[in-house]
């Protein structure tokens, strides 16, 4: 049997948060790329999809993988910031017009240094000194990547290797790449500023970061740009305003200017034509749900973290909530438990579905109670036939 709670969401909520696409009064715009897509970090929402899962050539960045596993080897201690790396004469191989950090030889360099050289200036042999530092080589560092990328999800993804150099199977998708740079920002604010850095120097050589809306937008805070000539321009762009974040991923774009406006544009129409509101709280009580044979007769029902979501502005009094559970709910139930589903619908169409968890532990009642409630399922299974 399945209980289902009903309400409007402007009756109970004091505000709003996540779901499919959105159909906002003002359509999205055309862009001059390949694919691109427009992500809600604050409400985890895909808000424009145009070829987004589309195979395309990541180039450069690739190397927000690259970073997110060097993050990821200093959390764990398998890294520290000041430790010095000697470069080896594989890790300084360049090919062609291949960005460089202009790392030398015999010159030990920094843990630290390396990131910047990989983020501000795209330096493909900061990526493979990382890589080889990490894993031993890179064909080893490619593996760990493929797993990563496993477990963020990213599931039409494929990395042949650390710098973003053209290969038959290295490739990703618009949404992928969505998916990455959220992880990164979620998983390492600690190191996320790093993507705001408008240039750095090494080896006495000043580079400016590739990203023009850092100097163009003062909400865009990061992150990576790619090119190769198969791939053309592409950027990752991300933009906090006040509590909310958008990240925007634009590939194919067929100048540097043209994706950074292209990239605005955006972003732009994220920020002007949705708006993000909190729906519940952090371990807030949504409602209590039945509960048999348990110590008590209810467990509340809730989120482990504060919920948004992002609807079309001017939207909000179509938005309705519907909360349903599997009944009957038995005990034990553990806190964090799935106990049910909230359906959020707008303008009478489905439009998000939300797990919700048991935000309190409940034990098992006592023999009595539990034989009670057995003979009350009975009874109630056999009305119910």
């Amino acid at each position: 049997m399945k209980l289902t709670l009903s309400f409007l969401i402007t009756l109970l909520l004091p505000t709003l948060a996540q779901a499919q696409q959105a159909t906002p009064l003002t359509p999205a715009p055309a862009l001059a790329a390949k694919s691109y897509v427009l992500y809600d970090f604050t409400s985890n929402q895909i808000l424009v999809n145009q070829n987004g899962n589309e195979r395309i050539e990541p180039a450069s960045l690739t190397k927000l993988m690259t970073a997110y596993l060097t993050f990821t080897a200093l959390k764990l201690d398998q890294l520290t910031l000041g430790d010095l790396i000697t470069p080896t004469a594989e890790a300084l191989r360049i090919e062609g017009q291949e960005s460089r950090m202009f790392l030398d030889k015999n010159k030990p360099v920094t843990v630290a240094e390396l990131l910047r050289g990989l983020i501000v200036q795209s330096g493909n042999d900061a990526a493979r000194v990382l890589a080889i530092a990490i894993a031993g080589s890179e064909e080893k560092f490619a593996n760990s990547m493929n797993q990563e990328a496993r477990r963020l999800n990213m599931a039409n993804t494929r990395f042949a290797n650390a710098t973003g150099v053209p290969q038959p199977q290295h490739y990703s998708t618009a949404y992928d790449l969505a998916l990455l740079a959220a992880a990164i920002v979620r998983d390492f604010p600690e190191h996320y500023p790093l993507y705001s850095m408008r240039e750095y120097q090494y080896n006495n050589i000043n580079q400016t970061n590739r990203n023009r809306l850092l100097w163009m937008d003062p909400f865009v805070d990061g992150m990576k740009t790619g090119h190769t000539e198969s791939a053309k321009f592409c950027l990752i762009a991300s933009a906090k305003r006040d509590q909310r974040r958008l990240i925007s991923v634009l590939i194919g774009a067929a100048s540097d200017n043209l994706r950074a406006t292209e990239s605005q544009r955006l972003l732009n129409y994220g920020l002007q034509h949705f708006e993000a509101v909190r729906l519940y709280q952090k371990n807030q009580t949504v409602a209590g749900v039945r509960l048999w044979k348990g110590a008590e007769s209810k467990v509340n029902a809730g989120f482990r973290s504060d919920l948004f979501l992002s609807i079309p502005k001017g939207q909000l009094a179509q938005l309705k909530a519907v909360m349903e559970t599997q009944q009957p709910l038995i005990a034990p139930i553990s806190g964090g438990q799935k106990i049910g589903i909230l359906k959020l619908t707008l303008g009478g169409q489905p439009y998000a579905e939300f797990p919700m968890v048991a935000l309190d532990a409940v034990p098992l009642a006592n023999i009595f109670s539990r034989g009670w409630d057995s003979i009350r399922l009975l009874f109630n299974k056999i009305i119910g036939t």
